[in-house]
């Protein structure tokens, strides 16, 4: 299916005009998970994730073609601003064995192969890269189109960007993400607040969920004006009103912490100068990777005809 086919009310030239910032670790872990461990590498090294993250990247470009394109990362999470402020955000996930993390850096170096801007923040995570480079492509007059699972994303759908679900092609403006959450994108980081997110461990108000969530805030418009007037809470005309009113009362201070963890941050420590642009593939670089993961026959002359000879080969540019 094709990238237009997924919202009949999103432009269907979604790439050309818009730049292209991928959420790139949730396609890493997807193939690590996927794939058999007994795919290796020249060394005998687990390649797996490497494999199946080439194999998105190569959709992605085949069917987007895009002018301008970013691939952001995950670091370590041991160091997260975000676990400054809260040290157990995230903390039931395990920790990344060593065989990924190195599948990750070998991911990285294949984006950089093909001539394309990756960049991961020892502090920040992919999320707030994002958003970083999103609010100065907009600064720049630029849409943009988010590639991504997650629901977090969606917050930062502005006028003429989209969100977009690769496996089950499902493309999101600012319309689609009030449709399908209940809130508008400037809503979503309070919504999470008051939901809680289990994903990343953020804690929200027990009984209260996505859907209840969202009728609060479509009443009181945003967090700040829900805790500043409580008590018009408790006289709403909403099913257990007075219940939600003492409900949040009694967990104001997690609300207001859990506000701060769901906010993306868009100041990011992203160099100034990271290119948006491709610079033309390293013909070089990109074969010896190719050597190195062992990439089959087929794999690589898919490759070599729709990419090495496309529109981001070094001479093309």
């Amino acid at each position: 299916m094709s990238i237009a086919a997924t919202n009949h009310t999103a432009d269907t030239q979604a790439a050309p005009r818009r730049t292209v910032l991928v959420d790139s670790s949730i396609y890493v872990f997807r193939a690590w998970c996927t794939l058999p461990a007994t795919l290796v590498d020249a060394e005998g090294e687990p390649c797996n994730a490497v494999l199946g993250f080439s194999d998105f990247v190569f959709r992605l470009l085949t069917q987007l073609q895009p002018e301008r394109i970013v691939f952001a990362f995950d670091d370590s999470l041991l160091s997260s601003h975000r676990r400054d402020l809260y040290p157990d955000y995230k903390a039931n996930r395990p920790p990344a064995p060593e065989s990924l993390k190195r599948q990750f850096r070998l991911c990285r170096a294949f984006v950089r192969a093909l001539g394309m801007s990756e960049f991961a923040s020892r502090h920040f995570e992919a999320d707030d890269v994002i958003g970083t480079l999103a609010l100065r492509e907009r600064q720049a007059g630029r849409g943009v189109l988010l590639v991504t699972g997650d629901k977090d994303l969606t917050q930062l759908v502005g006028p003429g960007d989209l969100w977009w679900e690769p496996q089950r092609d499902r493309m999101l403006d600012t319309k689609g993400v009030e449709r399908t959450l209940g809130v508008r994108p400037d809503q979503v980081a309070d919504q999470l607040a008051l939901a809680g997110d289990r994903a990343d461990n953020i804690p929200g108000v027990p009984g209260i969920g996505m859907a209840t969530a969202a009728r609060l805030l479509r009443r009181f418009d945003t967090l700040d004006r829900l805790l500043s007037d409580l008590p018009a809470l408790g006289q709403a005309k909403l099913r257990g009103a007075k219940r939600l009113m003492a409900l949040i009362e009694e967990h104001r201070d997690t609300v207001l912490l859990a506000r701060r963890l769901t906010g993306i941050h868009c100041d990011a420590d992203v160099p100034a100068d990271l290119p948006t642009l491709p610079t033309g593939i390293d013909d070089a670089a990109l074969l010896e990777s190719m050597a190195q993961l062992n990439f089959s026959p087929e794999r690589r002359q898919r490759w070599e005809h729709a990419v090495l000879n496309g529109p981001y080969a070094a001479d093309s540019t």
